[in-house]
C-alpha cells in the first residue's frame, strides 16, 4: 500500500515536471517572437524618424532661413 502511494506521488511529480517543461518551452518561443517584434518596431521607428526629419523644416527656432 505504501509503495502504491509512493508510485502515485512520483507520477504526479513527473506530470508536474512535464507540464513545467512544456510551459518553459512555450515561454521561450514567446520570448523569441517578442524579440523579433521589438526589432521590427525599432526599425519602423527609425524609418518614421527619418521621414519626419526630412519633412519638417530645419533651421533656427524651427523656421527655415
Amino acid at each position: 500500500m505504501a509503495d502504491d502511494a509512493h508510485e502515485d506521488r512520483f507520477r504526479r511529480h513527473e506530470e508536474i515536471m512535464e507540464g513545467l517543461g512544456r510551459m518553459l518551452a512555450a515561454q521561450h518561443e514567446f520570448n523569441r517572437q517578442q524579440l523579433e517584434i521589438n526589432a521590427d518596431v525599432k526599425t519602423t521607428l527609425a524609418r518614421i524618424e527619418t521621414l519626419i526629419a526630412r519633412m519638417l523644416p530645419t533651421g533656427e527656432n524651427g523656421r527655415e532661413a
